[in-house]
């Protein structure tokens, strides 16, 4: 199974519509926030399941705040990550994801990717595709792979310049 991972679209679709014509097909889709009302266009053009929670700038979003999915052999929690001081580091998320059982914690707000498997939980944040803050300004996605055993692999990818 091959998924997509986003966040903060902010209402600028064109590099999302890259990262999907780089990618080509996807099994499913997760959007971590601050897409600004444009869930059904992200939906549609993403042409599979999509998973998305609401960000800070998701005003008046009926979008809940945080999922639960299951995928593979993991129990994941999903969301923006502003209500866990996630500017400040990864430390309280992670601790929050661990006590509640999860195995993993997908966030963004941060515009910057981070993959970390240290610790008891992995904590993935796949960047900004539209307004990326880490050096070098690259707008980044995570294309996770889900093996036939369940097991995820990782990608870290970037958009290519046309």
């Amino acid at each position: 199974m091959k998924i997509l991972i986003v966040s903060d679209t902010h209402s600028r679709h064109r590099n999302l519509e890259l990262a999907l014509k780089q990618e080509g097909p996807i099994d499913r889709m997760i959007h971590l926030g601050d897409g600004e009302g444009y869930e059904s266009y992200i939906e549609k053009i993403a042409n599979c399941p999509l998973d998305i929670v609401a960000g800070n700038n998701d005003f008046f979003s009926p979008l809940e705040m945080e999922k639960e999915l299951y995928i593979g052999n993991y129990k994941i929690l999903i969301t923006h990550g502003h209500y866990y001081y996630v500017n400040a580091g990864i430390a309280n998320i992670k601790k929050e994801a661990f006590a509640r059982g999860f195995d993993m914690v997908m966030f963004g707000h941060t515009h910057r990717p981070l993959i970390d498997s240290s610790g008891h939980v992995t904590a993935l944040n796949p960047g900004s595709i539209s307004y990326p803050r880490q050096d070098g300004r690259e707008p980044s996605y995570i294309v996770m792979d889900v093996d036939e055993k369940g097991e995820a692999h990782f990608k870290l990818k970037y958009i290519k310049k046309c």
